[in-house]
C-alpha cells in the first residue's frame, strides 16, 4: 500500500510535509500541533479495540506502582485527538500532571510528532477480532450524545439498523477507503500497522501483540518495565499482573472505561470478551482466505506472519 498523500495542513501544523493529517467526526489529528513534550511521555498509539484501554492500564500501574489509580484512566490518561473533550481541558490536565504521562491516540504514528523523549507504543491485534469487537461496540454508543459534544445536527431519518455481526464482517473485509478519513478500515488498519512496522527497530519504539498479553501477560509487562526503564521491585508484581487482569479491569469498569463524557450506553459492556479467535471462528475457510488475499494488498508479508498468529487450543 502506497503512503497516502499528505493533505493540505493549516498554517499553524506542525511539519506540513511530514505529519499526515489523520481526521473524522469524533478525531483530528491536527490536535498534536504544538504538543509540548516531556521526557519520559508515553505516547499509545492502537487502533480501535485492539488493546488501548488494556495498554493504558499496563502503563498506568507501571508508572505508578499501585493498582489503585487516584483518578479514572480517562483522566489519568486522555485521549488528545479527541474532538469530545476541549483540548485546552486535555492540555491542562496533562501539564498538572508530575509523573510520567501517558497519552492515548489512534492516529498511525506518520501522523503525530516523534518526539526522542517519549516512547511510542503500539499494541497490534488481529484485525478479525478487532473489526468484531467494533461493531458490538457500535451498539453501546449514545448516537445522540456524540452528535451533540461535536455539534452534529440530528439526521433527517433514522440510521439503518447496523447488520448482524457475519455480514458486518464480510462488508468490512471488502471496504476500501483512505486512512486518512478511514483509519478503521482494513486499509486503514494495515496502514497503521504497517507503518509500526517500519519503525519497530527505533530505540523508543515498542510493538506488542494482543495475544502475547493474553498468554503471559506477567512477560510481556516485564518486558514494557525494561523498555521504559521502569523499576518494580519484585514483591510488586503480582499485585500490579492481577490489576490489569481483563477480568478486574471489567470488575471496575466504572473508572477504568473510556467514558470521560457520558457516550456509553453500558460502561460494563465496554470489556465485553477480550479474547482472541472471535472474528475468525465467524468465517469459514473460504472468506478467511478471501480476507487473507485482501490483507497482503495493504501490508508486508513480515508483518502479516507476525500479526496473524493460530488461535492457540
Amino acid at each position: 500500500m502506497s503512503k497516502p498523500a499528505a493533505p493540505a495542513v493549516e498554517a499553524d501544523s506542525v511539519e506540513a510535509d511530514e505529519v499526515v493529517r489523520y481526521r473524522s467526526t469524533q478525531d483530528d489529528s491536527a490536535r498534536w500541533t504544538g504538543f509540548p513534550f516531556r521526557d519520559g511521555d508515553i505516547v499509545i498509539s492502537t487502533c480501535p479495540k485492539s488493546g488501548t484501554t488494556w495498554m493504558q492500564m499496563i502503563c498506568a500501574l507501571l508508572v505508578l506502582r499501585t493498582p489503585q489509580l487516584p483518578v479514572p484512566l480517562a483522566q489519568l490518561s486522555p485521549w488528545l485527538d479527541w474532538l469530545l473533550e476541549p483540548r485546552v481541558e486535555v492540555l491542562a490536565r496533562l501539564a498538572a500532571q508530575s509523573h510520567r504521562r501517558i497519552i492515548k491516540t489512534h492516529t498511525p504514528l506518520d501522523g503525530i510528532p516523534l518526539d526522542d523523549r517519549a516512547t511510542y507504543v503500539v499494541v497490534a491485534r488481529h484485525p478479525l477480532d478487532a473489526a468484531v469487537s467494533r461493531h458490538h461496540q457500535s451498539g453501546n454508543l449514545d448516537r445522540r450524545r456524540i452528535r451533540q459534544l461535536t455539534g452534529q445536527s440530528e439526521p433527517i431519518e433514522p440510521p439503518a439498523p447496523t447488520p448482524p455481526p457475519l455480514e458486518w464482517l464480510l462488508a468490512w473485509i471488502d471496504r476500501d477507503g483512505d486512512p486518512r478519513q478511514d483509519s478503521n478500515s482494513l486499509p486503514g488498519v494495515m496502514w497503521h500497522l504497517s507503518d509500526a512496522w517500519a519503525r519497530r527497530d527505533r530505540h523508543n519504539m515498542v510493538l506488542v501483540h494482543y495475544d502475547d498479553l493474553q498468554s503471559d501477560l506477567s512477560g510481556e509487562m516485564r518486558r514494557l518495565a525494561t523498555r521504559l526503564g521502569i523499576d518494580v521491585p519484585e514483591q510488586e508484581w503480582p499485585g500490579l499482573v492481577e490489576a490489569a487482569s481483563f477480568e478486574r479491569m471489567r470488575r471496575h469498569a466504572d473508572v477504568l472505561a473510556p467514558d470521560t463524557v457520558s457516550v456509553f450506553i453500558d460502561r460494563t459492556a465496554f470489556f465485553r470478551k477480550g479474547r482472541s479467535g472471535e472474528g475468525r471462528r465467524l468465517l469459514t475457510p473460504e472468506e478467511i482466505e478471501h480476507y487473507h488475499r485482501r490483507a497482503a494488498r495493504f501490508a508486508p508479508p513480515d508483518l502479516l506472519k507476525w500479526l496473524h498468529r493460530p488461535l492457540a487450543d
